[in-house]
């Protein structure tokens, strides 16, 4: 068993950030396989951050659901749980990233209005 899901976030978070190397790149895909499910594909090739929260949460609420439906005794039920919570903390992760990314916006909107009334522009 793999988790996929980390390894699509990874390859979203690349492209969105514009950083990786190919050998990190190759590793994350031959992990998700040839043929992954559409929703790790769809996270997998995210182009921002915005659509790699919208794909983890649809491969979150895929994993919950396949946990559910795990019996518990069942061979690999542990490991898939340990997903279920690695996968929430990669989402806790996102959204941090998220906050932090919003929160230089608005610094910049700041720096910005700071700026024009320190140096007012005549028209």
């Amino acid at each position: 068993m793999t988790c996929h899901e980390i390894e699509a976030l990874r390859l979203g978070l690349m492209n969105s950030l514009g950083v990786g190397d190919d050998a990190t790149r190759k590793h994350a895909r031959d992990e998700i396989g040839e043929e992954p499910e559409p929703h790790i594909e769809a996270l997998a090739d995210a182009e921002s951050l915005a659509a790699c929260k919208r794909h983890l949460d649809t491969a979150l609420v895929e994993l919950e659901s396949e946990v559910a439906a795990t019996d518990d005794d069942a061979p690999g039920y542990d490991y898939l749980r340990g997903r279920l919570v690695a996968v929430r903390d990669a989402e806790a992760a996102l959204d941090r990233l998220l906050d932090h990314g919003g929160g230089v916006l608005d610094d910049l909107g700041e720096i910005h209005h700071a700026l024009h009334e320190t140096f007012p522009v005549d028209e």
